[in-house]
């Protein structure tokens, strides 16, 4: 079982968002509902992600995106916080943060106060994937759980391109909270019939296998053997 722990950038305390993506069955919905999980919403939205024509931030382990609604987002491999198969990913929201990292990790400048959006083409980014989503976000707790932990949710997301993907997540507070929550996280994807050993990769990675395969086999060279860090990413 593979792992992604996200590190968000919040104006109070910052959260570690333990994650786990998997591919979705027929009867996932069905088996949510069994459990006592409730549908919180359903959501459509646009995911659009810009690189360098190189793809120098994503072949860094860096993916920019622009979610509809939502605003800029950047994600990039950080320090591990804990020694289990997994990922660390540290998300950035704040536009101003994300400039900086992009000229860190581009090798730029520090450009002006201005927002993502006017830094794009200074630094030679472009759109390289674009892709409506269609999301069922549940959310539960298993049966025993302390009222104080936090919920699991489950988002069930469906592409435009008919890639489907699954993923079971908690936020917690500290470092060693995160094996709390793989637990919790194990033990929901087993009782949704998710093999242990099972990965699935992200929306992005599949757009390009699909739309943009000679970019897809440049990523391959780095992210190989697939399910390395960096497949389930964005």
């Amino acid at each position: 079982m593979f792992i992604d722990l996200l590190i968000a950038d919040s104006m109070a305390q910052a959260l570690i968002e333990v994650e786990r993506k998997f591919v979705p069955a027929p009867d996932t919905e069905e088996r949510l509902q069994e459990l006592g999980a409730t549908l919180e919403h359903q959501v459509t939205f646009r995911d659009t992600y810009y690189d360098t024509p190189e793809l120098s931030l994503m072949r860094a382990d860096h993916w920019l995106r622009q979610r509809e609604g939502s605003g800029w987002e950047l994600k990039y491999a950080g320090v591990p916080v804990v020694p289990v198969p997994h990922a660390d990913y540290v998300e950035l929201t704040a536009e101003p943060a994300i400039v900086a990292q992009l000229c860190e990790v581009l090798g730029a400048e520090v450009l002006g106060p201005g927002g993502v959006a006017a830094v794009l083409g200074p630094l030679g980014l472009q759109e390289i994937a674009s892709f409506v989503t269609r999301r069922s976000a549940w959310k539960l707790v298993l049966s025993g759980a302390d009222e104080e932990e936090p919920l699991l949710r489950v988002d069930l997301d469906t592409t435009d391109f008919g890639y489907a993907v699954g993923e079971v997540e908690a936020l917690v507070h500290e470092k060693a909270e995160v094996s709390a929550a793989l637990e919790k996280i194990h033990s929901l994807s087993s009782m949704l019939g998710v093999p242990v050993q099972e990965t699935a990769p992200a929306k992005v990675m599949v757009y390009l296998q699909r739309f943009r395969p000679q970019d897809y086999q440049h990523l391959l060279e780095v992210y190989s053997p697939p399910g390395a860090p960096g497949w389930h990413s964005g």
